[in-house]
């Protein structure tokens, strides 16, 4: 049986969104973090919101969105590439920690989209196994915007893509698979439990762009182009 949210999706979001836009001005309130919040989580935790995003070392969301101890239940990985774990980990937060609202989180500059763009062209670098099967997933988005204006080949010339633009495109894939992945998320969605928001963040003005809402969420968005 799924433990009910505390607050609803567009509740989750407001709360998100104003950790960001203060750290963006400068005036983080660092909540959350002292030895009474420390001790009042140790047998328990009761997130609102569940964040999948890239792994990348300048997205450390409890700064960027200016929260604290027990507010947030993370999992990311190189691209935010979704796998059964990245899954499981979200319907946990969904269905036995009651969170409102997945933020699925992207960048500007993005390594793993980089990366993917590179094996996608007629002569790849070099990458492990393990990194080539992690950035499969990813080389969709970047056919997509390739076959947008170039139909001679189906090699990439990494010049010729804005590489931001196919990180919002596999933003849009990454929402899109969660839900068709998962009952339990899909059904939360469907009853209004639950949100989800992709998000691109801007590394230079630290603000977390939203692109993507599923659910019953009122948030002015970016067009995905």
């Amino acid at each position: 049986m799924s433990v009910a949210p505390r607050v609803t999706p567009q509740q989750a979001w407001e709360s998100f969104i104003a950790g960001n836009d203060r750290f963006v001005r400068g005036a983080s309130s660092h909540p959350n973090q002292d030895v009474e919040r420390r001790s009042e989580l140790v047998n328990t935790q009761t997130p609102d919101i569940a964040l999948f995003g890239c792994s990348d070392s300048r997205l450390a969301a409890e700064i960027i969105f200016d929260c604290g101890l027990g507010d947030l239940f993370i999992a990311r990985n190189m691209g935010h590439v979704v796998a059964e774990s990245i899954t499981a980990s979200m319907e946990y937060a969904v269905t036995a920690l009651g969170s409102a609202l997945i933020v699925v989180l992207a960048h500007d500059s993005c390594g793993a989209v980089a990366a993917a763009i590179d094996q996608s062209s007629r002569h790849p670098g070099e990458v492990t196994a393990a990194v080539r099967n992690t950035l499969a997933p990813i080389r969709p988005s970047v056919q997509q915007l390739w076959h947008r204006s170039q139909r001679n080949s189906p090699y990439v010339e990494p010049a010729q893509l804005d590489a931001n633009a196919v990180g919002r495109a596999h933003l849009a894939a990454t929402v899109n698979e969660l839900i068709r992945n998962s009952a339990a998320i899909s059904e939360a969605v469907d009853s209004g439990a639950l949100g989800i928001v992709g998000c691109q963040y801007r590394l230079t003005e630290g603000r977390a762009v939203p692109y993507i809402a599923v659910g019953r969420l009122n948030i002015e968005l970016t067009e995905l182009s």
